[in-house]
């Protein structure tokens, strides 16, 4: 059992990272489409050396844009491989949605471009995803960082008193007028794709007690880091589970910081990344 984590108490950051003066718009700028289980996966490349992979949360607001802060710092030191999931960005949609299947789309990707060995980096869903390719694909990846994973809505930060059971999933009408800017952005993206069967699939994958099962944990061989922020919806005390439960494993806590670490704390972020890749 391990004994102690890293809390990361940094007061003052970089300068927020720079694009250049040419501004780009990460998500739709050039990237290519690549076919698996015959559907287009949209991807963009940046930079040289080791790829990375970067995985995006879940949403239909979320695509490789959710990366754009740490792209040009990240891109300075490796071949950023960032892909829009099934359903997200320029992705086509998959009939349902599951953390098996999304993880079965990136270990396919990973072969498909004939990557011999990678570093992951996860967010949100894409950190759930992280951590069931740091079990299946050991031969590949060579350490992974999941930032804001959780297994299952008990890893969720609920109001006290309020018991697991009673989190429901919200109706769509109710969802729909309070994501109104999603649903628009969501709308002009190509291929055109149907915002309330995105939204249903991923309720439906979201809200279950588990993910996957814990054995998962016991089976994974190849170092890990799990990040929170310390005012994350996911709460501290799951991160600490999984950290204890993963062998090579490494905890770190971003202060001042919420779910929305790559927007909050890029160049934070991209430092921790840097030095734990390395």
């Amino acid at each position: 059992m391990k004994i102690t984590f890293s809390l990361i108490l940094i007061s003052v950051l970089w300068a927020g990272c720079s694009t250049g003066p040419t501004k780009i718009e990460y998500g739709s700028n050039e990237g290519k489409h690549i076919l698996i289980n015959n559907r287009k996966i949209y991807f963009e490349e940046y930079g040289q050396g080791i790829p990375l992979l970067l995985l995006s949360g879940g949403g239909i607001n979320r695509s490789i844009r959710d990366f754009g802060k740490c792209i040009p710092g990240l891109s300075e030191h490796y071949r950023v491989i960032a892909p829009d999931t099934p359903g997200q960005g320029r992705s086509d949609q998959t009939d349902s949605l599951s953390y098996d299947l999304l993880t079965d789309f990136m270990s396919q990707l990973i072969d498909s471009l004939k990557i011999d060995s990678c570093y992951v980096m996860g967010w949100s869903d894409g950190a759930i995803v992280s951590l069931l390719l740091a079990d299946r694909r050991a031969d590949r990846i060579k350490k992974a960082i999941a930032v804001g994973a959780n297994n299952g809505m008990r890893g969720f930060v609920l109001p006290d008193g309020f018991p697991l059971d009673s989190v429901k999933i919200p109706s769509m009408e109710y969802w729909s007028a309070s994501n109104k800017k999603d649903i628009e952005w969501y709308s002009t993206l190509t291929p055109k794709k149907d915002w309330e069967k995105m939204v249903n699939n991923i309720n439906l994958m979201v809200y279950k007690r588990e993910y996957f099962p814990t054995s998962v944990y016991d089976s994974i061989t190849i170092p890990v880091m799990i990040v929170l922020g310390d005012r994350d919806m996911i709460s501290i005390e799951h991160g600490l589970e999984m950290y204890s439960l993963i062998k090579n494993s490494q905890y770190c806590v971003l202060p001042n910081t919420t779910h929305e670490v790559f927007a909050e704390r890029p160049d934070l972020i991209n430092r921790i990344a840097i030095d734990f890749f390395k």
